[in-house]
């Protein structure tokens, strides 16, 4: 450590040494603390966030009732999240605990920065496919039933990740900038002025996305408020003898009953003129515990998707705000809070669906090891006996 000198005149002199020499230690204690909640803090998002996403991967791998275009969905954000906490945290760790500094080389920074930006446009890209899919499985189940098989959700997802691979390659290129910026303790896009940066248009489509993903939440509740009050179709069977319908279910009920998959043995001698696909016959009606379902679905991905607007609307509130504002100043604090709200991001998901969802709590129980669930099972005095 190097020799300091100080020329004292007199006491005022001195107690302005003494101030400032306790400053100086003040602020490297605070810096340290905060270093050190900030290196405690992405620790326990990484922990949380592979472990409960991969074990969310697993269960929808593993159990045959989840293969399901609702659950392939999850599987592709879960899988994002963990490859997102695997691959870009460690980094953020290494510089926090190197004093907010990159010890790594710039084209690694970049590969870094990439990657961030891409999975954060994933995640919008595919909440947004999300909610037209949770749309169309209330207001058009018909359709959806048709159409949502596995190989529309593959297309689905690869093209989520194209888009998201787009929105986030040009700047490798320099039409943005990919850097390590210091406050942030991450390498990401650098946003500045809008007139000597081009990062505006990055903000605006995530922001558009966001809203148009809100608004197809927004058109779901609407359909569901005007149709609230509609009473479950009750299909009365019709008495036939000889293809002689009577009964209370005779005025054209049992016409209904056959089309909709009700109807047992040969089509009747009335209905022959209706053209009918048997090899790949679709139900017309939609069961009230398969609405259910659907709403419970619908509930589960709305609140991941509140959560992402949540966690990540400050820090893009804060991107805003340097695109908009010349040379401006973001407290630091509250840079360094939007930062780790939006880390937080990949390891609440998990949670909140094994929360929300009960298919998921079932197969989790499931596949628990024999000996805790016997346990669960047992009286309260057995248990104890066995402990």
């Amino acid at each position: 450590m190097a020799n300091q000198s100080f020329a004292i005149d007199g006491p005022g002199s001195l107690l302005a040494v003494l101030a400032s020499q306790s400053g100086m230690a003040r602020g490297s204690s605070s810096s340290n603390v905060s270093a050190y909640f900030k290196l405690v803090f992405l620790g326990l998002i990484i922990c949380v966030s592979l472990v409960g996403n991969l074990l969310v991967s697993l269960l929808v791998l593993r159990d045959r009732t989840l293969h399901k275009a609702p659950y392939f969905f999850l599987l592709d954000l879960c899988l994002a999240d963990a490859v997102r906490s695997a691959a870009c945290f460690p980094f953020v760790l290494v510089s926090v605990h190197n004093s907010s500094a990159w010890t790594y080389s710039a084209l690694s920074c970049k590969v870094v920065a990439f990657m961030a930006v891409l999975f954060c446009f994933h995640a919008a890209f595919m909440l947004f496919c999300v909610a037209v899919t949770r749309y169309l499985a209330i207001a058009h189940h018909r359709f959806y039933a048709k159409r949502m098989t596995i190989w529309t959700c593959a297309a689905i997802i690869c093209m989520v990740w194209t888009l998201a691979i787009a929105m986030a390659f040009p700047p490798v290129f320099d039409v943005g900038t990919y850097k390590f910026i210091r406050d942030e303790d991450q390498c990401i896009f650098e946003h500045r002025y809008l007139k000597t940066n081009d990062t505006l248009g990055f903000m605006l489509m995530l922001a558009v996305v966001v809203l148009a993903t809100h608004g197809f939440y927004a058109k779901l509740l609407l359909f569901e408020y005007r149709h609230r009050k509609m009473k479950p179709v009750q299909l009365v069977p019709a008495i036939s003898q000889n293809w002689t319908f009577h009964g209370p279910g005779a005025t054209g009920q049992a016409a209904a009953n056959w089309i909709a998959g009700f109807g047992r043995g040969p089509m009747p001698p009335t209905l022959l003129g209706i053209r009918q696909n048997l090899h790949n016959q679709h139900r017309r009606l939609l069961g009230m515990e398969e609405v259910r379902s659907e709403r419970r679905l619908g509930r589960m991905f709305y609140t991941i998707t509140l959560l992402f607007l949540v966690l990540w609307t400050p820090y893009i509130v804060a991107c805003f705000w340097r695109v908009f504002v010349k040379s401006c100043t973001i407290p630091h604090r509250y840079l360094s809070i939007t930062v780790w709200m939006s880390f937080a991001q990949a390891g609440v998901n998990p949670i909140f669906c094994l929360l929300l969802n009960e298919d998921l709590r079932k197969v989790l129980r499931a596949h628990l090891p024999t000996y805790w669930r016997t346990k669960q099972h047992l009286p309260q005095d057995e248990a104890y006996c066995i402990m």
